[in-house]
């Protein structure tokens, strides 16, 4: 009995010994692959990440009916739009626009028409009765003078006082005639005139109402060539129904051009020094996340913006996409990498590997089987690693976490001709490109005075 009881306490013995073994093996394991790296020398890639959005690079406007600020309609809205994405022929409906002023402006012109008809009408009725009344006032003097001619030959044989009297009375009569005439004349081309400026107001009120209905099937937008309608972006937003159409302001919607497309994106103002025109992107859109797009940037805005949903200032960066895919869409968010740097044989560490005091950046470094706190220097870094410039070789062990006894390790620093020299690297970077923004500014005060007026 006594015996059993003691080989069943062996067994349990060792079977617990083997399992403690197990654990430490395993746990043994994973310190040595996630809380230990090996220092290598190899490529080292920095990107810069955005996230944009799709935007065609071209695309055709959709504009507003020409010719509302000559009819004097300076606002209108859209009372009707196809959805957007919707595909649309040429020359078929996309949206309709408010009439409501247009008809006013129509009933208010065709008032104008009727009343200077009717100013026509009265006009020429005027003018008919006044050059009757004149014709019938020559014709009378013409009576009148062959009278007094009469009256002349009769009065020979009276006395040369009467015959005078007689003929200083043809003589008015004649005289009168002879203004008259001229009278007549001069009203006939008054009357022409008042004729003329009544038709030419109608005529303009004429040309008005041909305008205006012109400009009213206007009001009916349809697309200028075969396409995806995208709603036109505004100041305050995109434009759908009840959006304001102006003169200054035409476009209702776009025809983008889906073969040729760019990843608008804005840039913070940490990153934005890295980021150059032409330089490598991958793009990935959130739709299709299995998907990657080549493309290159094309332009880098030299003016930082606040923009809503970011802390800091941004600038606007844009990405061709060097590849078209029927999938994508205007408006779609993507995930730009921008590579902005290859630096080929240097040594870099994962940015856990690095801890710092107020003094210096060390890591943890396994030397001549023991571990110290080795002093180094850093360069350029990306989100998840940074260059080591000195201080590890090729082969070295760095630990990713600090020890439990990290303050009673020893430092061992760097030499000071080592970190002069790298210390005047960064000097003479700095000062390259202060000289490299003191041209530009210079540059650009001189082309500001070939532009200032005299």
């Amino acid at each position: 009995m006594n015996t059993k009881v003691l080989l069943g306490i062996l067994i349990l013995l060792a079977v617990g010994a083997g399992g403690w073994y197990f654990l430490q093996q395993n746990n043994s394991g994973q310190v040595d692959s996630t809380l230990k790296t090996t220092v290598n020398s190899g490529i080292f890639k920095i990107h810069v990440t955005a996230t944009g959005e799709l935007q065609a690079k071209k695309s055709e406007k959709i504009m507003g009916p020409e010719g509302m600020r000559s009819a004097g309609i300076f606002q209108t809205s859209i009372s009707d739009i196809v959805a957007e994405g919707t595909l649309v022929e040429e020359g078929s409906y996309v949206a309709a626009l408010d009439r409501t002023e247009l008809a006013d402006k129509l009933k208010n012109v065709s008032n104008e028409i009727a009343k200077a008809e009717s100013q026509l009408l009265q006009t020429k009725l005027d003018t008919a009765i006044e050059m009757r009344n004149l014709r019938d006032q020559l014709v009378n003097l013409t009576y009148s003078i062959e009278e007094k001619k009469l009256e002349a030959e009769q009065n020979i044989y009276e006395p040369p006082a009467v015959q005078r009297q007689t003929q200083i009375e043809l003589e008015k009569i004649q005289r009168d005639h002879l203004q008259a005439k001229e009278n007549y004349a001069l009203k006939i081309e008054q009357a022409q005139a008042r004729v003329i400026e009544v038709q030419t107001n109608l005529n303009q009120q004429l040309d008005n109402m041909q305008k205006l209905t012109a400009l009213s099937s206007k009001f009916t937008v349809t697309a200028p060539m075969a396409g995806m309608v995208i709603y036109e972006r505004s100041w305050n937003g995109k434009k759908g129904p009840g959006s304001k159409v102006t003169p200054w302001d035409p476009v209702v919607a776009r025809l983008p051009d889906l073969s040729d497309m760019i990843s608008l994106t804005y840039v913070n103002e940490v990153d934005i020094s890295k980021v150059k025109v032409d330089q490598e992107v991958t793009v990935k859109v959130d739709a299709f996340p299995d998907n990657e797009y080549a493309g290159k940037i094309i332009s880098v805005a030299n003016i930082g913006e606040q923009r809503p949903n970011f802390d800091a200032k941004v600038f606007e960066v844009k990405i061709q996409l060097l590849e078209s895919d029927s999938i994508l869409r205007p408006a779609m968010t993507t995930s730009n990498t921008v590579l902005t740097g290859t630096y080929e044989e240097v040594h870099f560490l994962p940015l856990e590997a690095f801890f710092s005091n107020d003094s210096m950046t060390y890591v943890f470094l396994e030397k001549d089987k023991k571990l110290v706190r080795q002093e180094v220097l850093t360069g350029l870094g990306n989100e998840t690693e940074s260059i080591v410039e000195v201080g590890v070789e090729d082969g070295n062990i760095v630990l990713l976490n600090a020890p439990e006894n990290a303050e009673d390790l020893p430092i061992v620093h760097l030499p000071d001709d080592v970190k002069a020299e790298y210390h005047a690297k960064k000097k003479t970077a700095a000062e390259a490109r202060k000289t490299k923004a003191a041209n530009e500014k210079k540059r650009m005060e001189e082309m500001m005075k070939k532009f200032k007026p005299q």
